[in-house]
């Protein structure tokens, strides 16, 4: 399960099943007989079904609940789409575009990408105007300020903390309560609203897409309640809300196109249905049959079904599989023993079977092999391979490691990933146990999932997770997974590898600093490989987020900015009379 995540930014349109080989084990095409070609991304960068119709019932299938709909908590690819596109809008966002365009910063709530002043100290936006929520009331500046305050609430962790990295006077700050308020927020009238930061930040204008710079007022705040019901901003407002059942969006009657140039609204209704299996799910939009032909799915495609999908013309015609640009990790705990021992880290390094856990997730077809922690995107195209060591893994070193660090025959520890990561975990503990590391598997409900590997406490040595960059830098990418100063106790996010290391920190600071982006972006590229020589995560596959559509489903892709997930903000019907509505 990839956080950021969730976040994403646009990426390489097609790669071939060969590339999937990178680390020394070749693959053989699932194309073959098809040129050669990938047939799981025949789709991408295109339009799936043409151009909707406005109306009707657009029906989501989903094995799970929402992590969070509240914008201040929301750091979840699948849930910043969801919520940024239908429920709530940000100062800024991101184009409703399939392929590399989906990667463009366009105004939202803004009138442009704000301004930069003070060396890009200061930035300044202006609220468009005639924005209202679903009551009516107008969307004002103090609004945007307010919710940013609430994301560094105590009792609401998990969100973006961009803000908590860059305002000034940030440091300590707990939220909005007893009147606490930010001064380096500045709301001098209701459409104007001005961040002073700390040192300079030219790509702040990409931290505002965040669900954090989304409106919330004060009188409609109801703490963590506030998950439950969001007060809209966008084109849906919540109609009913059953955790883990079911969820139902209606029109917001009180959102004004013409103030917005993304989002199109498209269906009448959104029903979000929780709680199926996702094999089930499947085959359900296999088939396609009856109300399912108005259906998608919430998650990927199961590696099982795809014997079910790519040989059939038909079904791949309705398949979207943009890659997730997000690389999977098992983070180990650097912060307890025995994984305090970069040896024995490294021994995980060489124990780990990339390509039986690439198997387990439906193939090259589904997946790339990743030897580095960013994704090929922040490579210019292709990851680099600094460690060589074979996909298939390299036992007799690892056991040489673990003799050297004392752990001669091995070790017990946990691992806890997310029920739709079991398969590829159990590919993971099959592969450690060569090497006398033997691993139990714990499983957590996905909308539990970061809550429970962000109590640092109280979790297991191993997790398996992953990161997505928020937008094309490596700024988005390893100071979120490895910087130490920004660890939690709780709602922990990012550094799942509990990582402080003084050198990574400061060259963290060196390259943040940089004003030439090509000599940034380089230095970014260097930093990935010394981390990766001292080993705090195993970095193991970048994914595809393959998806089956219904058959009455029109305006679909896979938004790259959001981890390849549907775009909520084009997708609809072909004839909305068949959706039952």
């Amino acid at each position: 399960m990839n956080k950021r995540t969730c976040i994403a930014v646009a990426v390489v349109a097609a790669f071939t099943l060969g590339a999937a080989g990178c680390s020394g084990t070749k693959h053989p095409s699932a194309g073959q007989g098809q040129g050669g070609k990938n047939p799981a991304a025949a789709n991408v960068g295109k339009i799936v079904g043409g151009t909707p119709v406005k109306g009707g019932t657009l029906t989501v299938l989903s094995n799970q609940d929402f992590t969070h709909l509240d914008p201040a908590r929301n750091w979840v690819m699948n849930d910043m789409d969801f919520g940024t596109r239908l429920l709530y809008r940000t100062l800024v966002t991101y184009k409703a575009a399939p392929g590399t365009a989906g990667g463009e910063l366009v105004p939202d709530l803004a009138t442009d990408l704000g301004t930069a002043s003070n060396g890009a100290r200061t930035w300044t936006f202006h609220l468009r105007p005639g924005l209202t929520y679903e009551d009516g009331s107008p969307i004002t500046a103090q609004d945007v300020k307010y919710n940013v305050e609430r994301s560094f609430s105590p009792d609401l962790p998990g969100g973006a903390d961009y803000a908590a990295r860059y305002l000034t006077g940030a440091e300590g700050y707990q939220g909005p309560a007893q009147g606490k308020h930010l001064d380096s927020i500045v709301t001098p009238d209701d459409h104007t609203i001005v961040f002073e930061l700390r040192k300079p930040f030219a790509e702040f204008p990409n931290a505002t897409v965040m669900p954090t710079f989304a409106p919330v007022p004060q009188a409609k705040d109801t703490g963590p309640k506030y998950d439950n019901r969001p007060f809209s901003s966008g084109p849906y407002k919540v109609d009913s809300y059953d955790r883990n059942k079911q969820l139902t969006l209606v029109r917001n009657t009180h959102w004004d196109a013409s103030t917005d140039p993304v989002r199109k609204a498209y269906p009448d209704r959104i029903v979000v249905t929780m709680g199926l299996k996702a094999t089930q799910i499947d085959d359900r939009l296999i088939a396609s049959q009856g109300a399912d032909a108005s259906a998608v799915s919430w998650g990927a495609l199961r590696p099982e079904s795809a014997p079910k999908v790519l040989p059939s013309a038909e079904v791949r015609s309705r398949l979207v599989a943009e890659s997730t640009n997000c690389t999977d990790m098992v983070q180990m705990h650097t912060g307890r023993a025995p994984f305090t021992d970069v040896r024995v880290r490294q021994a995980m390094m060489y124990a780990l079977d990339k390509d039986a856990v690439l198997t387990s997730s439906g193939g090259p077809a589904f997946n790339d092999l990743s030897t580095a922690y960013m994704p090929a995107t922040l490579f210019a195209g292709k990851q680099p391979d600094t460690l060589k060591i074979p996909a298939t893994g390299d036992v007799t070193r690892a056991k040489e490691l673990l003799k050297e660090a004392g752990k001669e025959g091995g070790f017990a520890t946990k691992m806890t990933v997310s029920t739709g990561d079991k398969g590829r975990a159990e590919a993971i503990q099959q592969s450690l146990a060569k090497a006398g590391i033997k691993v139990t598997i714990e499983t957590v409900d996905p909308s539990a999932f970061y809550a429970t590997i962000g109590d640092v406490k109280n979790r297991t040595d191993l997790v398996y997770s992953g990161w997505c960059p928020d937008y094309p830098s490596g700024s988005t990418f390893l100071p979120f997974v490895f910087d130490g100063r920004y660890l939690k106790d709780k709602g922990n996010s990012g550094n799942h590898s509990i990582f402080r290391d003084d050198a990574t920190m400061k060259r963290i600071d060196e390259i943040s600093a940089m004003t030439d982006a090509q000599a940034a972006d380089q230095a970014w590229q260097h930093l990935d490989g010394e981390i990766l020589a001292k080993a705090p995560a195993l970095p193991v596959l970048v994914r595809r987020w393959p998806l089956v559509l219904g058959t009455n489903i029109a305006g679909g892709y896979g938004q790259t900015s959001f981890g390849g997930q549907l775009d909520y903000a084009t997708i609809g019907l072909k004839n909305p009379a068949k959706s039952g509505n």
